[in-house]
């Protein structure tokens, strides 16, 4: 049994402290009030948190996902957590359906022995998506979800190897066999998620009694919002139904927006990176599903046209962008941790409670991890060699045993 002290702790979506957080065999037991004097591990200063889910990143760290060898999982799962992440639903973007189906086996196979950041299952950005918001999307291989194809998808969750793999698709409801799609994902436990669409607000509504429950970088290749035809983000502030996914990097959606999302669909942001191969890493020429991207100076990845292709984006630094905006501090938190978990149906992660995971990042005071643990173990710690904002200072105090 381990027990860590803190001055501040997000606990129920509120930043309270001091606390003592217990866990044993990976698993919270106890959440007290105060700073136990005996804590095994004291903090000095900063906020312990839960660990960030990020539902929607492509790659990082060099590594696009969809080619990412064994060896390349296991080193994006060891570096996750010096960014505070604990847990990520890898995101393929449109290819030909075999080559989906072959990068989800290549995933199946390493899944389960992961040494840090676990993966959650995969999610699939197409391409099941509108040739009219293709975004980066190659436009050559968007389809439509026939039930044949939908019937691919759906076969890989009964199939060795890759059984109960992916875990969300986003498409567009709008297209040919959109709305019978939704719900035969949604009915076979898939999150369904609404993106690169051109659907109108009342076709949005209307995948969400099919069963769709989120929406894929709100704002970002998708209907506008219009005073007289509220376009997909219009119906999905407007309708609770929806978690909207957020990609806070300030390039994608500006502050001001950023802001109104925020009060418009209050507790059902969820901040997602949408991070490709070029994240992590320094200005240069990097791949996103077959397509050539270049990461200026600026920090936005694009593609020979000039289109933004993902982000460069760290889920710490979309906190420490929505704090610096203004944004509360703890609804900020369960937009990266609580809020994604729920969406993707796991009540384990992304809360520090009785029976949760014990996910766990301590924060510094303007939101740089400086530790991290997963199920309980401690897999990062900044100065000790993995990647680390410079110049974190280490002010935990641990009790030595007897």
């Amino acid at each position: 049994m381990t027990s860590i002290s803190a001055p501040r702790v997000l606990i129920e979506g509120r930043l309270t402290g001091p606390a003592t957080v217990v866990f044993d065999d990976g698993v919270v037991t106890e959440v007290l009030d105060g700073a136990a004097p005996d804590a095994d591990i004291a903090l000095e200063s900063g906020v312990l948190a839960p660990g960030l889910v990020d539902i929607q990143t492509n790659g990082c760290f060099g590594v696009d996902f969809i080619k990412a060898a064994p060896e390349d999982w296991r080193r994006i799962s060891g570096l996750l957590p010096s960014t505070g992440v604990t847990a990520f639903q890898p995101t393929y973007i449109t290819a030909p359906l075999e080559v989906l189906l072959v990068g989800l086996e290549r995933a199946g196979a390493v899944f389960g022995e992961l040494p840090g950041a676990q993966a959650l299952g995969v999610h699939l950005e197409g391409p099941f998506l509108s040739p009219r918001k293709p975004g980066v999307h190659d436009p050559q291989y968007l389809v439509a979800p026939t039930p044949e194809r939908v019937g691919a998808v759906l076969d890989t969750l009964t199939a060795d190897g890759t059984r109960g793999l992916v875990t969300m698709v986003t498409l567009a409801p709008e297209l040919d066999g959109g709305p019978e799609a939704v719900r035969h994902l949604a009915k076979a436990g898939v999150r369904v998620s609404l993106g690169h669409t051109d659907a109108l607000a009342e076709q949005v509504l209307a995948a969400a009694d099919e069963g769709a429950t989120l929406v894929t970088h709100i704002f970002n290749a998708q209907r506008p919002l219009n005073h007289r035809e509220p376009g997909v983000p219009g119906a999905a502030l407007y309708d609770s139904r929806f978690t909207c996914g957020l990609i806070a990097d300030l390039h994608h959606v500006a502050p001001e927006i950023c802001t109104l999302v925020w009060r418009a669909a209050a507790g059902r942001v969820a901040l997602v990176t949408d991070a490709i191969a070029a994240a992590g890493m320094p200005p240069g020429t990097y791949e996103l599903s077959g397509i050539e991207v270049f990461l200026d100076e600026d920090g936005v990845p694009r593609d020979a046209a000039g289109v933004i292709a993902g982000s460069a984006l760290t889920l710490d630094r979309a906190v420490r962008n929505l704090v610096g905006i203004g944004l509360e501090e703890a609804s900020v938190l369960e937009a990266a941790t609580r809020v994604p978990a729920d969406a993707l149906g796991r009540a384990d992660l992304g809360r520090i409670e009785p029976g949760a995971r014990a996910d766990l990042v301590w924060f510094s005071d303007g939101y740089h991890p400086l530790r991290t643990w997963i199920a309980g173990r401690s897999v990062f710690q900044a100065g000790s060699g993995a990647q680390a904002p410079a110049g974190s200072p280490e002010l935990a105090r641990e009790r030595q045993p007897a």
